[in-house]
């Protein structure tokens, strides 16, 4: 099972050696064309709009294509760019995951937090860092993990989409990362 992580900008290292530890073969996607040769691809944190100019039109449009078709796992800013409506303000994205999600919706990098919410049933530490909200989930998409008293959606999955809000790279529970590996599992075993 090979493995992407958009390497262009944000934690994506943290994700590889998450993936590594995982068991997974790692390619660190910096070109287009490399979306080719694996099987599932994570899009990291950073910031969604600078994503966007460095794909540029015809890596947009590979990208676009790929989450059609193979599991993608965005987390935080890769969060923001699957889903169909984005907001504050609003942006394009690759519409493949039927949220409303609202970027810096937990205040600026100075707001940062580690929180435990609760991921398959129990408790898991999560750290947010700018992150977005999801303000709103499709009737298809499945909300796989909550924080705070409201229950906030933070991990969502619909088909072989998911987002996280937060950083699961940055915490020691694997679990998340795992999910995404099953899921990968499951579509190429299909």
């Amino acid at each position: 099972m090979r493995i992407g992580v958009l390497a262009l900008q944000g934690d994506f290292d943290a994700h590889r050696k998450r993936l590594e530890e995982l068991g997974a073969e790692v390619v660190l996607v910096k070109k287009p064309e490399q979306l080719d040769e694996i099987d599932g691809l994570i899009i990291p944190g950073g910031e969604s709009s600078t994503f966007l100019k460095l794909l540029g039109e015809a890596g947009f449009e590979k990208l676009k294509q790929f989450v059609r078709v193979k599991p993608t796992f965005g987390t935080c800013a890769g969060a923001i760019l699957l889903a169909t409506d984005v907001e504050n303000p609003q942006q394009a994205g690759l519409g493949a995951l039927d949220i409303v999600i609202r970027r810096n919706a937990y205040g600026r990098q100075v707001d940062s937090s580690i929180r435990e919410g609760v991921f398959a049933g129990s408790p898991t530490e999560m750290v947010f860092i700018r992150a977005p909200k999801i303000e709103r989930v499709g009737r298809e998409v499945e909300v796989l993990a909550t924080e705070g008293k409201d229950k906030d959606p933070v991990v969502v999955r619909q088909g072989k989409i998911m987002a996280a809000t937060f950083h699961p790279e940055l915490s020691d529970d694997t679990r998340v990362h795992r999910a995404f590996l099953d899921l990968v599992s499951n579509e190429t075993q299909a």
